[in-house]
């Protein structure tokens, strides 16, 4: 059956040095004065010819013969067709929360909730809240959006970004909202693949392919078991064995295993420790950035389970642009036309507290005050815990956040004088000490599209003892260990490739670290104090610390609003007949 994907670049092999750009008007080659056929490269970075389909034989499929006397043309950035995502049970069970909010009762009084925090899991928050008919008032303290996935523009209108986003068909939640948005089109599904380096031979890279064909979970086993390069046929029967127990267990079986580290968990199953090296080291610092004997393995039977049980669960996709201009200035669209406001420049200074220990209102940098019916933070754990109001820190629910701190990652941005060629048109992992993810942003997002020259960006982990080191440290080290993923194109000297210019942008406290014994300190949406909530993706959700987690986060914080309306209505009725009697 043929494939159909989108085409982001084509190479041509050419006699002569001659490429040319194409552009919808243009045809597939010229012929010059000594009869020779010179092909076009096909760039559609800008071009009239973004969005043209280009039939191929398969999903592996990378040539096609034009006609007899023609060269294969060779496909190396496809986008392929969206999967099917809207069949599966997490999907529908998503798109059902969503739809809780649109057919809910219009309220008599629309409640103002004042929401700390621009990123996925504020933005959620106030986008549901909106659906229901709400009024959200959401303040973020800097001048982009996005929270973890804000991005920049630098001078030479280049965009760099804190992290490298990669949306998986396992983000049931994630996949509505951009559906609710009209904005699907935004993401570039990859090839379904995982693609790693191999440190032992370096400039190779051994994959995981998952066959189209199959449902899950046998086109993961069969990825798994056709894989010999990374694994020995023992180590993958050990391997299998040992998720058996979470297999057969199911939720409740994943979530006991919050106590135990990846690396420990596998040694009490009998996995070897070479299975850990080879796949969880990578698979640990994708997930959290750290290494497999600080994770708790919690984290990766959650990962395993979405990615294995749902037919295209590890597929990727990139988003075709910047976070903040691609998806959540959308999402403030969508609140702003449903009446909420998205404020800016607007930092939090203080909580402040009525005598009753409930939130009077948010007092900010500049002396202004914002009141509300009910309050939101939907900041990272470390900064709503220095704001936390004296009077609540010896509260349980409040209390138990100390154990959540945030682990620090560094992502950085290299942009060369050359197009590297020992890339691919997807997420890989670097398997490297120093390195976790990294992809060739010039091949596999549309906006950042270059035919001539490439930007790595890279996730750079684990970042605690770098991330007080300079820049130039940071991109001295990165280097070295991209020499070993580029051995004939990159070298740590820079006599091969040139760096034209970089970026290095530093979180010091970013998701919360996944170690074992922190579930049981995930707080619910709803506090104990009466009015005030949480969202985020620290707060208790089934999904990972990661954008699905935040943007659940914020449903899930919205519908325990929605729930407490009558509540809310009836303190904002006494906070009015108590300042008219003053």
């Amino acid at each position: 059956m043929p494939q159909i994907g989108l085409v982001s670049a084509v190479n041509l092999r050419v006699q002569g040095n001659s490429a040319f750009l194409w552009s919808s008007r243009s045809s597939l080659g010229t012929e010059n004065q000594d009869g020779c056929l010179q092909r076009n490269s096909l760039c559609f970075g800008g071009s009239e010819s973004m969005g043209y389909k280009l039939k191929i034989r398969s999903p592996h499929a990378t040539s096609r013969t034009l006609a007899k006397d023609f060269n294969p043309l060779k496909v190396v950035c496809v986008d392929y067709p969206r999967p099917e995502l809207d069949n599966t049970v997490n999907y529908l069970e998503a798109a059902f929360l969503s739809s809780s909010f649109r057919t809910s009762p219009r309220p008599t009084k629309p409640l103002e909730i004042v929401i700390a925090g621009a990123g996925l899991g504020g933005l959620s928050t106030a986008k549901y809240l909106a659906d229901a008919g709400h009024k959200p008032i959401l303040l973020e303290a800097r001048d982009v959006l996005g929270g973890k996935v804000a991005a920049w523009k630098d001078d030479d209108g280049d965009w760099y970004e804190t992290g490298l986003h990669i949306f998986f068909g396992a983000y049931p939640n994630m996949q509505n909202l951009f559906g609710e948005l009209g904005i699907n089109d935004r993401l570039q599904w990859k090839e379904h693949s995982m693609i790693f380096a191999m440190p032992n031979k370096p400039g190779e890279f051994s994959r995981f392919d998952f066959p189209g064909a199959l449902p899950a979970p046998l086109n993961g086993i069969l990825a798994i078991l056709k894989n010999n390069e990374m694994l020995t046929w023992p180590e993958k029967v050990k391997f299998a064995i040992g998720l058996l127990p979470a297999m057969l267990g199911g939720q409740s079986y994943v979530e006991a295993q919050d106590g135990i580290s990846v690396k420990d968990w596998m040694r009490k199953q009998g996995v070897p420790d070479r299975v850990t090296d080879e796949v969880f080291i990578a698979m640990s610092k994708a997930l959290n950035f750290i290494n497999p004997d600080e994770l708790s393995m919690q984290c990766i039977l959650i990962a395993l389970n979405r990615f294995l049980q749902e037919k295209h669960g590890s597929k990727m996709a990139f988003l075709d642009g910047s976070p903040p201009e691609r998806l959540c200035m959308p999402i403030v669209e969508h609140i702003e036309s449903k009446g909420g406001q998205v404020r800016l420049n607007s930092r939090i200074k203080k909580i402040e507290l009525n005598k009753d220990g409930s939130v009077k209102c948010f007092i900010l940098n500049d002396g202004s005050t914002i009141e509300g019916d009910a309050f939101v933070f939907a900041t990272p754990v470390d900064i709503f815990k220095l704001l936390l109001p004296e009077d609540w820190k010896e509260i349980p629910y409040f209390k138990k956040l100390e154990k959540l701190v945030g682990v620090p990652v560094i992502n950085v941005h290299i942009w060369f004088d050359r197009k590297l060629k020992n890339t691919e048109d997807n997420l890989l992992f670097s398997r490297s000490p120093l390195l976790s993810v990294y992809a060739d942003m010039s091949v596999t997002c549309k906006e950042y599209y270059n035919p001539n020259q490439s930007m790595l960006e890279l996730v750079f982990a684990p970042a605690e003892e770098w991330i007080s080191r300079s820049d130039s440290e940071i991109i001295d080290a990165t280097m070295k260990e991209l020499a070993k993923l580029f051995p004939d194109e990159i070298s740590a000297d820079q006599s091969k490739a040139k760096i034209l210019k970089y970026h290095v942008v530093k979180t010091p406290r970013s998701v919360y670290k996944t170690v074992p014994g922190c579930e049981p300190c995930r707080p619910l949406q709803r506090s104990p104090i009466e009015g005030f909530y949480l969202a985020g993706d620290y707060t208790k959700q089934k999904y990972l610390a990661s954008m699905e987690g935040a943007v659940l986060s914020g449903k899930l914080c919205a519908q325990a609003i929605l729930q407490d309306y009558e509540l809310l209505v009836g303190r904002s009725q006494r906070k009015l007949a108590e300042a008219s009697v003053v």
